[in-house]
């Protein structure tokens, strides 16, 4: 099990920003449902705004299960793993 933060200090909001690509994921409450989880990656999409809040821009896609499955439910994970250096992976 990983470590649980309580808050974004600088060093992570640094690490996370400087990442070619990041993912955003969604699920409806229905279990039979499918998941949503889309690759992000044009540079300056993503900010950090405070030690609790994020935010990213999103650009139009293949359809709306992002935004359909937030107003259903409000559940999000965005997720960042290391494309160099070492290995790590954070989940917001």
């Amino acid at each position: 099990m990983g470590d649980q933060l309580e808050a974004i200090d600088d060093k992570l909001a640094a690490w996370m920003t400087s990442q070619p690509m990041f993912f955003v994921s969604t699920a409806p409450l229905d279990p039979q449902g499918l998941v949503n989880c889309s690759p992000k990656g044009l540079a300056g999409t993503f900010a950090v705004l405070g030690p609790l809040r994020v935010a990213y821009f999103d650009l139009t896609g293949s359809g709306i299960e992002t935004i359909a499955h937030l107003r259903e439910n409000g559940r999000m994970v965005i997720m960042f793993c290391a494309f160099d250096g070492r290995p790590r992976i954070v989940r917001l």
